[in-house]
């Protein structure tokens, strides 16, 4: 096999153990790629959350770096580096609190999953049967001995952070909101006296966060002056209600006045900002009036980041529930998978993600936007009338249909293209 690596040990079960290790290096990629999908599936508490699936994907990719490295070159457990994802993924289970039996459950998954990867690779290569038998038992205990290992130091760490959080949680407006949110049925007098915030007013929601993987330290009092900063733009009637989720993540309210109503530029108020790294990232709902608005804000503000967390937008800092087609997009990535088919089967290749695709799909989109009219178009995108004609007739060709076939199908595709970007177009094979 073009894979296998010589070994200079005399040891054939030495040997052995180290082919193996090489073959399963080459293949890293894909097999994280596969145990974190497996993960994702059977770990059900986890509860489709894109930050905490991401930092499950990160731990994996350590964990099993480091147990194929140490097959492969006969290193102990104890003598490899954790990965810091590892212990940022349990302490962010414990913030969340995602019951410790999970975080345990996926290295025993785990477990069992890269040696049934050791044990065909094995098959794989010629070798005497007790040789092989040799090299199985060597497997079985080094990796059971740095699952071990692992678990101890995952749980620890959660423990820990388990502890220091539920501390920080008996803070009685962090109670009281989740009381809130929770229960139809409130006292609100009793609540606005908890929490120093108005609850019959108009408010906007926001959740504010940063890259899980960028921070080791608790964000709440750059979100609290970020989100200050935010409330003037917003002309507030009075200071946000702001409480923390995680070390990375936050939840507000910011009160503003009874007349608001959106404007797209403060969409752009945190843009280019020099702050220190990683730069605090918004999702904005509509407003709302009351206790009841102060709910369904949040749930537009929390889809809202969910679709921030699948498009992956590098310039934008701050994102709107009332910008045009976002609620839409929103709502649409709830469901990415069926929602990526059904976008491919209205737009056909115009879903081809590289740069003149798009700019077919945004002169379209722009076209349908403005009634048709190639006038108001060419003006809202700053070029000539003749370029627009010619953009719009192209686009339709790969379209393969007329404009007017499905109009409304055709403009809500090509707005979830807009927001989700490469989530949902198809990539081109480099």
């Amino acid at each position: 096999m073009s894979e296998l690596v010589v070994s200079t040990t005399d040891d054939p079960v030495t040997a052995h153990v180290i082919q193996i290790g090489a073959v399963l290096n080459a293949q890293l990629s894909g097999i994280v790629a596969q145990m974190r999908s497996g993960l994702v599936e059977r770990i059900t508490e986890l509860g489709g959350d894109t930050a905490l699936i991401g930092l499950l994907g990160a731990s994996v990719e350590g964990n099993v770096d480091n147990i194929v490295h140490a097959l492969q070159h006969g290193i102990r457990g104890e003598q490899l580096e954790p990965p810091s994802a590892a212990y940022e993924y349990a302490r962010r289970l414990a913030q969340r609190g995602v019951p410790v039996n999970s975080l345990i459950r996926a290295y025993r998954l785990g477990q069992q999953y890269v040696l049934r990867h050791a044990f065909d690779v094995s098959c794989r290569i010629e070798t005497a049967a007790d040789i092989r038998a040799g090299a199985y038992d060597r497997m079985v205990t080094e990796v059971s001995d740095y699952i071990d290992w692992m678990s101890q130091g995952v749980v620890g760490v959660y423990e820990e952070e388990r502890e220091s959080w539920l501390a920080g949680q008996a803070d009685s407006r962090n109670a009281k909101v989740r009381e809130l949110l929770a229960s139809p049925g409130n006292d609100v007098d009793a609540a606005e006296a908890t929490l120093g915030y108005r609850l019959r007013g108009r408010h906007i929601a926001v959740v504010v966060w940063v890259d899980q993987r960028s921070t080791n330290q608790d964000q709440l009092s750059r979100f609290t002056k970020a989100t200050r900063a935010l409330a003037e733009r917003l002309r507030s009637t009075g200071p946000p209600l702001l409480v923390g989720v995680d070390g990375a993540t936050a939840w507000g309210w910011i009160p503003v006045q009874g007349d608001y109503c959106f404007d797209p530029a403060v969409t752009e108020w945190n843009k280019g900002s020099r702050q220190e790294m990683p730069v605090p990232r918004f999702a904005l709902s509509a407003s709302g009036v009351g206790l009841e608005g102060f709910r369904n804000a949040h749930h537009q503000a929390l889809q809202v980041q969910h679709l921030a967390l699948h498009a992956q937008h590098p310039t934008r800092t701050v994102l709107s529930y009332e910008e045009p087609g976002l609620a839409l997009a929103a709502l649409l990535s709830q469901q990415l998978d069926a929602t990526r088919a059904w976008v491919a089967t209205v737009l056909g290749d115009l879903v081809i993600d590289d740069e003149l695709h798009q700019r077919h799909r945004e002169t379209l989109l722009a076209f349908l936007r403005h009634e048709g009219s190639y006038t108001a178009t060419a003006e809202a995108m700053l070029m000539h009338k003749n370029s627009i004609k010619y953009r719009i007739a192209s686009a339709q060709k790969i379209l393969g249909r007329a404009l007017l076939e499905d109009r409304l199908s055709i403009e809500a595709a090509l707005t979830v293209c807009h927001w989700l970007g490469p989530a949902v177009l198809r990539q081109v094979p480099s």
